[in-house]
């Protein structure tokens, strides 16, 4: 199993590097299956996620494709996935995200999946990986949703917590995480945009050009 976890995707060299080492395929071979469902509900200007296509075009993949799991039905949206080698989860709701995965029937197939596929996550994307969304330090954010999905997909026993020191998430602070960490038994990796969480098998390592912290 390999995924790379993000907070702002392929946001430095740093990131990208650890990207196609996990791939490690010739680029112009490499097709990503881009889920941008996170970002559906989340209001206003939506520069971030035209952010993350761009930063994933300019590295010149073989293939980008847009699949929007809440849009349209499994018998279009799987064979596009097992069609790449990458699947690509960007950011937006958590739990709106997570919503999608279970209604989809994808998280019940992405284990398998990902046997033969790298993930990556962008945000919501890297959060939905863990044990749940619904916690002390998840819940920092004040994600707005009428649904409290609590589970996460448990692919690893970590909690991912994106945006450590953004000016646009005032409680993604060292000393609010540290004091609601202690609530979590698993350990908790708060990145900034230019840190990564890289999970190989069960071997976890950081990259980091900026600021992150492990708790627990």
């Amino acid at each position: 199993m390999k995924l790379l976890l993000t907070s702002a995707g392929l946001y430095n060299k740093s990131i990208v590097k650890a990207f196609n080492d996990l791939v490690s395929l010739p680029k112009e071979k490499i097709h990503i299956a881009y889920i941008p469902t996170a970002a559906n509900v989340e209001e206003g200007d939506k520069g971030w996620l035209i952010d993350d296509y761009i930063n994933l075009k300019k590295e010149g993949y073989g293939c980008i494709d847009i699949v929007d799991i809440s849009s349209i039905e499994k018998t279009i949206w799987l064979p596009r996935i097992k069609e790449s080698n990458v699947i690509f989860v960007g950011g937006g709701n958590t739990f709106h995200l997570m919503h999608w995965f279970n209604k989809s029937g994808l998280s019940k197939i992405l284990p398998e999946l990902i046997k033969t596929r790298v993930y990556a996550g962008v945000s919501a994307g890297s959060c939905i990986v863990g044990p749940t969304i619904f916690n002390s330090v998840q819940n920092l954010f004040d994600e707005k949703y009428e649904l409290k999905i609590k589970k996460g997909m448990g692919l690893v026993n970590l909690q991912i917590i994106p945006h450590l020191n953004s000016d646009y998430f005032p409680k993604i602070r060292e000393e609010n995480l540290e004091e609601a960490s202690k609530d979590l038994k698993e350990p908790v990796y708060a990145i900034d945009d230019n840190s990564a969480v890289v999970v190989r098998d069960n071997k976890m390592t950081v990259v980091s050009e900026g600021k992150w912290r492990k708790f627990n």
